[in-house]
């Protein structure tokens, strides 16, 4: 059985906002003076989960608040959650760039860790400068970081600019430079960001590959994302957190479903339907105030197998006069966050012509997608596409592809064939 690595117990991480500290130094004193007495903090009875959605009444707030799991030898743990939630807060307290309020940390192991571009790298040093810097900051000696060196270098894909003042990168480029020495260096424990998003596409790809050889190798990754696809292919569990606190911990799988159905799905938050919700854009001569997804029998439903037809109703009321109306809606994966299958714009201009309040369906025939969870977009506007009257993204219930066990499981897209009903 792997030995636990990192132990994190009953972290609490608070806050005062808008000032450093507690503003005064009576304030401070007074902590003090209570801590060397050992008394309780008499400012942790104070504040707010760290909720950044609603008015606070306190000037105190938690952005951690009681965090507690252990991480294992050779894991490789994703930690999910809204902007917010305190993700960013419990690596820094594992690097130590600032310390908890309360709690304590056991870490077995040398850290390297990846919190934000640029992190450990003096502007006006050079690449090759800042090579040697950051290896010796993350405890390696001269030889070690010498020996490492030309393998840092061609992974980063700098080359060329090696021997060029780091402050002249790109934040691409600082974050493959970053990235190759923290991964380079042979940490027991490997900490990584949100910052991998700032590298295109193919560089992504690699540091995903180096974490897996990290990890293979025995080591520990710890990976914060937004990026579900990087989470499912990486890691072998998962913690939520919401408000500052532990959620849910288990499989990557159970979590990322978990997190699109409720933790993700904000959707329409303290509004009844969709006629009542702000969140929206477009200039609203044309909203969208229901839709409801049927099978072919009428019946309402939002789960739908493999190659099964969709009905989808739509009800729209109109505020002021248009001359012309369309409508497209797509599918986005809430995995990848990519639209994966879309409608042509459909005119839609007779039905609104002579009423405010309209309705028109659209059959979605031979949907090939895989099994998953998919968010729905809607979009109403001109033929120009500038402006549109309304737009609805992730508002209503996710859409979830299952298959059955005569259905076939289909690996690739296609585009939805619509029709539509007045």
């Amino acid at each position: 059985m792997s030995k636990t690595v990192i132990k994190i117990e009953n972290i609490s991480k608070q806050y005062k906002l808008g000032v450093v500290s507690t503003k005064t130094v009576a304030a401070d004193i007074n902590r003090w003076w209570n801590k060397l007495k050992g008394k309780e903090d008499p400012y942790l009875k104070l504040g707010e989960a760290n909720d950044r959605t609603v008015v606070g009444n306190s000037e105190y707030v938690w952005a951690l608040k009681g965090v507690d799991f252990e991480v294992k030898q050779g894991e490789v743990l994703g930690i999910i959650g809204l902007n917010g939630a305190g993700k960013s807060t419990l690596l820094k307290i594992l690097s130590r760039v600032t310390t908890p309020t309360t709690g304590q940390i056991t870490i077995e192991g040398r850290m390297a860790s990846l919190l934000e571009v640029g992190t450990g790298f003096h502007p006006e040093l050079t690449g090759r400068e800042n090579i040697f810097l950051n290896g010796a900051i993350l405890g390696m000696n001269k030889k070690e970081i010498k020996d490492k060196f030309d393998e840092i270098v061609a992974f980063s894909g700098v080359e060329r600019y090696i021997d060029t003042p780091v402050k002249r990168y790109s934040s691409g480029m600082y974050v493959r430079l970053a990235f190759a020495v923290a991964a380079h260096l042979e940490p027991e424990i490997l900490v990584i960001d949100e910052v991998l998003a700032v590298g295109d596409a193919e560089f992504q790809k690699k540091c995903l590959g180096k974490m897996k050889d990290v990890a293979t190798g025995g080591r520990t990754v710890l990976f914060v994302s937004h990026n579900m696809g990087a989470i499912a292919d990486l890691c072998d569990r998962v913690v939520i957190l919401k408000h500052g606190q532990v959620y849910k911990i288990g499989s990557t799988e159970e979590m990322i479903n978990e997190y699109i159905n409720h933790t993700l799905n904000v959707n329409l938050k303290d509004s009844k339907t969709l006629q009542d919700t702000t969140l929206r854009r477009g200039s609203g001569e044309l909203r969208i105030v229901d839709v409801k997804l049927h099978n072919m029998d009428n019946v309402v439903q939002t789960e739908f197998e493999v190659e099964e037809s969709i009905k989808i109703n739509v009800k729209c009321v109109k505020s002021s006069p248009v001359k012309e109306a369309y409508f497209m809606m797509a599918l986005r994966s809430s995995i990848s966050r990519e639209i994966v299958s879309s409608t042509v714009k459909h005119d839609i201009s007779s039905f609104c012509q002579n009423q405010a309040t309209f309705n028109f369906e659209m059959n979605l025939t031979s949907l090939q997608l895989n099994e998953g969870i998919y968010e729905l977009y809607y979009w109403l506007g001109s033929s120009q596409n500038e402006n549109p009257y309304d737009v609805l993204d992730n508002l209503t219930t996710p859409l979830k592809i299952k298959r059955n066990k005569n259905s076939i499981k289909f690996s690739g897209y296609t585009l939805l064939n619509s029709n539509i009903n007045g």
